[in-house]
Order: C-alpha cells, then sequence, then structure tokens
C-alpha cells in the first residue's frame, strides 16, 4: 500500500534550494534513511511526508486513513505529567521505563530537560499503532541499551519507515534504503548506509570525470572559437552556439570546497604541548541532593544525570571514591545509562562544578576546550561572522579561512545564527572550541545533530591529534573509532575500567545482559586510572566486577614495535589494545613516516646542492644518516602495527 507519494516536491532557503524537484514514493514495508550535510533540508523533508508541512511547489499526498507517527527533531510536548502525555496503559509504561524515564513518569513535562523531552516524544510516537514511521534523529539522547531495544523494535516494524540518524549502526541494521539529499537534488541508493557510501564514492567519481571531459571539450571549443573572424563566419550558428554553450557552462555546484580541515592543513596553530601532568581526580563524590539543585540546563546535560542515585543521607551520589588519572594522549570514553553522571564527571573535570568530595587538581600546561550539548550561548540574531570574531567586530582573515574551513562560506557567513539548522549551530560551536586551540578536549555526545560527513572528518581529526580526549557517547561507531579505555558509571556510586576499550566493554555487555552498567563489587575505592605520569598501572575492576590491572600505552610506547603474532591484538608488554587503539598507533606512525621522509628529501637535496664548506656536509651527512633510521624504524612500526590490525 502507498502510505505517502511526492511528486516534484521543493523547499528553498534564500540563498540557495534545500531539494528540487523532488519525487518519492513510500510504501508498506519501505525502509528508508534519510542523509545529507547539515542544512540539506532533511527535517524539513520529513515534516513533509508526515503532513505537518506543505512542500513549496509540487504535490504531497498520503493514502487514504494512513496513520502516521512523526517524532520531530525539537518536539512538542502538550502541558501535564509525562504519564498523560504518553498513555496510561502498560505499553506506554513499558516503553518510557525502556527509554530511561521510568522514574519521571509523573514528573511535569515542563520541568523536563531537552534530552528528555525528546525520549518522552519518542515514547509518544512508538505506543501508538501506525502504518507510517517518520522519525528525526531518534537516537539522540538515547543510552546504549535504549538505542539497541529501539533498534530491535524498529527492526520488526511491518510498516513503513522514514529515518533520519547519525547512528551509523542503526542505518545499516534498520534501513534498505538511503536518500542522500545533496545540492538540492535527491539520489536514491538500495542498501543501508555501507551500501550509500559505496554509490555515492561512484557518484562523485562519476561527476569528476564528466567535469574533466567538459573542460577539455571547452578548451578545444574556445580554441575553435578564436580562429580568427574570417573563418567564424563561415562556421554553421549552431556549432558556434553549443561551442559557446560548453564554454559557457558551469561543471556542479560545490557544496563544500573538499574534506572538512580540522587540522587546519598547518596554517591554523599548533596544539600546545601538554606536560606530565594533565588532570587528576582524588577520591572525587558527586550528586545532587533533588531535582531542584540543579539549575535549568536544556538538553541532556546535568538534569539528565538524575537516573538512580546511591543515597547517602540528604544526599543522593552519582558517584564516589573516585580516582581518575588522565595523561598527554589519553583517549577515555564515558559509559553508561542515562542519568549515571557523565555529563557531571565533564563538568567536573572541566571545573564548571566543584566535587561533594575529593579534589580536581589540573596541569599547568592543560588548555581546555569543552563541547557540550547546550554549546556556547549564542545570540539568533548575531551573524556567523560576527560570532566568531567575538570582541573583534569582524573576523580577521585567519578567522574568514577557519570559518571556510568548516563550510562556512562567504554567502554562510552573513547568515544570522537563528537561521542555521540545529546541526548547522552544533558545527558552529565545535568550529568556536577548537579554535581555542586546546589541548585537552572534552566532547558530550558530539554526534548529535552534526552530519555523518563532520563527524567522520572529527573522528579523523582525533585519530593523529596529539592532545588528551574524554568522550561521553552513545554513538557506538563514534566510541569505537576515538577511544582505547572505556570508564563505565552505574548512577549508584560505582565507576569501573573496562578493559579492552569499546570493544571489551561491548563484548562484555553482550555476555553480562542486556544492562551495560557495573555491578556491585564491594570495592569503595575503584581505580580508574589511565595513562598519567606513574605509565597508567592502577589496579581497579572490569566490567564484571573482576580485579584488573589497566595499562594504557604512553606517547613514549609508541615508539617500541609490538612483538605480538599478526592480527592478535596483544602488544609487546601482553596487554590485550583494542582496534580503535591500534588504528590511531597506526595514524601516528604514519605521520611519523611522511615527517621522517621529508626531513630525509630535505637533507638530500642540501646534500646535492654542493656546500664547499666540508663540516657543513659532515654535519648534514650526519643529520641524513640518523633521518634514514628515523623512517626505517617508522616504516617497521607502521607494518608492525598494520599486521596487528590484520590489515
Amino acid at each position: 500500500m502507498i502510505l505517502v507519494d511526492l511528486e516534484r516536491v521543493a523547499a528553498r532557503r534564500p540563498d540557495r534550494p534545500l531539494f528540487e524537484d523532488l519525487s518519492l514514493t513510500v510504501s508498506t514495508g519501505d525502509r528508508l534513511g534519510v542523509v545529507g550535510r547539515n542544512g540539506t533540508g532533511k527535517s524539513t523533508l520529513l515534516r513533509v511526508l508526515a503532513g505537518v508541512d506543505v512542500p513549496e511547489e509540487g504535490s504531497a499526498r498520503q493514502g487514504r486513513d494512513v496513520r502516521v507517527g512523526f517524532l520531530a527533531q525539537r518536539p512538542a510536548l502538550p502541558p501535564g505529567d509525562v504519564r498523560a502525555a504518553v498513555g496510561p496503559h502498560w505499553e506506554a509504561a513499558a516503553i518510557l521505563e525502556r527509554l530511561g524515564m521510568g522514574d519521571l513518569a509523573d514528573a511535569d513535562v515542563s520541568t523536563l530537560s531537552g534530552g528528555q523531552a525528546k525520549r518522552v516524544a519518542l515514547a509518544q510516537v512508538l505506543v501508538d499503532e501506525v502504518d507510517l514511521l517518520v522519525l528525526d534523529e531518534p537516537t539522540n539522547h538515547l543510552d546504549l541499551d535504549a538505542i539497541a531495544w529501539l533498534e530491535e523494535r524498529l527492526a520488526r516494524f511491518r510498516g513503513g519507515l522514514v529515518i533520519v540518524t547519525h547512528d551509523r549502526h542503526v542505518l545499516d541494521r534498520v534501513t534498505t534504503r538511503i536518500l542522500e539529499l545533496d545540492r538540492g537534488h535527491g539520489y536514491l541508493h538500495d542498501g543501508g548506509y555501507s551500501a550509500y557510501l559505496g554509490a555515492a564514492a561512484e557518484r562523485a567519481e562519476h561527476e569528476a570525470t564528466a567535469e574533466t571531459v567538459r573542460r577539455n571539450l571547452a578548451r578545444a571549443e574556445l580554441a575553435w572559437l578564436r580562429r580568427g573572424a574570417p573563418a567564424r563566419t563561415r562556421k554553421p550558428k549552431s556549432r558556434i552556439a553549443a561551442a559557446t554553450a560548453i564554454v559557457e557552462g558551469r561543471g556542479p555546484v560545490v557544496d563544500r570546497a573538499g574534506d572538512l580541515d580540522l587540522a587546519g592543513g598547518g596554517q591554523w596553530g599548533t596544539t600546545p604541548r601538554l606536560g606530565t601532568k594533565v588532570i587528576e581526580l582524588h577520591g572525587v563524590g558527586h550528586g545532587f541532593a533533588d531535582q531542584d539543585d540543579q539549575g535549568d540546563k536544556d538538553n541532556q546535560g546535568a538534569q539528565d544525570d538524575q537516573g538512580d542515585y546511591c543515597d547517602r543521607g540528604d544526599r543522593r551520589l552519582l558517584f564516589e571514591d573516585l580516582d581518575l588519572d588522565l595523561g598527554p594522549g589519553d583517549r577515555l570514553g564515558l559509559v553508561g545509562a542515562n542519568g549515571s553522571g557523565k555529563s557531571t564527571l565533564l563538568d567536573l573535570i572541566a571545573a564548571r562544578l566543584t566535587p561533594l568530595a575529593g579534589s580536581v587538581e589540573t596541569g599547568p600546561t592543560v588548555r581546555l576546550g569543552y563541547y557540550d550539548q547546550t554549546g556556547r550561548d549564542l545570540d539568533p540574531a548575531l551573524r556567523v561572522r560576527e560570532a566568531v570574531a567575538g570582541p573583534l567586530g569582524q573576523p580577521n582573515w585567519e578567522q574568514a579561512r577557519l570559518m571556510e574551513r568548516f563550510w562556512f562560506d562567504s554567502d554562510a557567513q552573513w547568515a544570522p545564527v537563528g537561521t542555521l539548522s540545529g546541526g548547522e549551530q552544533r558545527r558552529l560551536q565545535l568550529l568556536l572550541v577548537l579554535a581555542t586551540l586546546p589541548n585537552v578536549l572534552l566532547l558530550d555526545e558530539p554526534s548529535n545533530d552534526l552530519d555523518l560527513d563532520t563527524l567522520r572528518a572529527l573522528e579523523d581529526y582525533l585519530d593523529a591529534w596529539p592532545g588528551t580526549v574524554v568522550v561521553a557517547s552513545h554513538d557506538r561507531a563514534f566510541l569505537e573509532r576515538t577511544v582505547e579505555e572505556v570508564l563505565v558509571l552505574d548512577g549508584k556510586g560505582r565507576a569501573a575500567v573496562a578493559p579492552g576499550g569499546y570493544a571489551g566493554y561491548a563484548a562484555s555487555r553482550l555476555a553480562s545482559g542486556p544492562r551495560g552498567v557495573a555491578p556491585s563489587t564491594g570495592a569503595r575505592r575503584p581505580k580508574a586510572t589511565v595513562g598519567g605520569a606513574s605509565g597508567g598501572r592502577t589496579a581497579g575492576t572490569d566490567v564484571r566486577g573482576v580485579p584488573v590491572t589497566v595499562s594504557a600505552p604512553s606517547r613514549e610506547a609508541v615508539s617500541a614495535p609490538p612483538a605480538a603474532p599478526a592480527g592478535s591484538g596483544v602488544s609487546a608488554s601482553g596487554k590485550v589494545r583494542s582496534s580503535s587503539t591500534v588504528r590511531r598507533l597506526v595514524g601516528l606512525a604514519e605521520r611519523e613516516m611522511v615527517e621522517a621522509a621529508g626531513r630525509r628529501d630535505s637533507l638530500v637535496a642540501e646534500l646535492s646542492a654542493g656546500n664547499a664548506d666540508h663540516s657543513v656536509v659532515t654535519e648534514v651527512a650526519h643529520a641524513l644518516a640518523a633521518a634514514e633510521v628515523r623512517l626505517a624504524q617508522a616504516e617497521e612500526r607502521w607494518l608492525t602495527l598494520s599486521e596487528e590490525l590484520g590489515t
């Protein structure tokens, strides 16, 4: 049965089209994922499909008596309590429990944070019997268990499904077609996210080939037109018109000028060096007396760190007796159910909050950047260029170049912040954080609202970035790419390091059941040291409560090639390393090879210049020999790590 049919629909912004001449039919059993960069009209298209908005051009027709369930990107809830908004029957209560909102069923919706409201709205949609589900970022603000449950539920849904999500695992699992919105056009791809990537790359290659052919033709036709006025009088007018059309024609409009250049290409700035002491937490405990004490944070933030608490007198603690030693170059992921204290822990590390117990020490060389869920408060009337320039009023050339690197072209720089899509505003906030050149980066749910291109660029950037990273995220693909160690918070006072990185944590979750939290171990001071000057060897417990010793690789350890068998994932010290750790080390080795090769080539060129000073020649020759050794070691390290990765 046809559920909804779009015929040549269009939507535009003042400066450009979002999509034009788009025709699409969604029938029962269709499972469509919608992808595209921030600002291409994904949310607008979903509102048209759901019948909430009318297209600016074309027609949108729904089938007779088709029931549609629509989750907006920023939903509005009716006044009253959560139970009344979702429904009083048992299934509504079960869904709220699955989404981590069971304890807030009697709360007034006006007291909910943005993330909590989104989960209530999702429960509203799922509890009704519908023919078509239209979901805009349903995995935002869900924990890993809730995402896994939602994935299973959507996989079993027999009606039509249209979904926008940054979760690449969900796209691959629940969709059979991908609609890509790009430069005002829509492209349908069969298969899930992996198939879409291949098809999109193939289309980009075809476009590049076609543009090369067009330019060659244009050069030939231009030469033909310039062969002189006498010759031109004898040329057919139709040929002249065709030649002029080729010469004056344009290739495909460039949506983004190349890849997102987070590294700055050497012109942006250098990450300040970190000393041996970065950030240390000693016996830290924190919680809240009641909900009112937590202020009015929007989105998930500290309010979503309500959840279950560990009662200690009149306080309800999220965690207690937590020791954490972050060293240079560490990559730590924070995981746990909603309400377990991840955002609160990041706020403590950033010194936005003072712990109820214990202390937080920050090294003298630390320059901290915090990409939180609420972002910097930006005046919606402020233009993008004014937000970046700050007190200067107008951006300098470096800031203008930086905006272009973040895909804010000359037109977008003049756009008011309030006209940007949610994802574009998040990308602007990321720009403002990275522009400060931090050497310690805290990321709180960084994948929320960012498009997939930006996420992949951020992952690539972090692969080779020399600073320390702490990530709180429920995005499985992002965690797999960016973290080495995982700290599990259960919201009841306990924290534990899961050995083996995110892969080890995920395996433990599968082995121990549906709830990915650390059970009670009876230990009053669970150590969670990662890296640090002491070498990062501190006793603790894994997610099953078994005593372990965690050892994060230091920067110096990178220079020693592991001697483990290929593909074993075991370092020379015998530690099982996660694939994300090995991938990052491969990236570091690749960068070392490029630098060493460049140094060698410059020294060879210097020797070839024929300097007559023998002392200078001798000095250069010694430096060249050292560069050759460095390059050979880097190549050997890269080969060994690649074998360990199984490539």
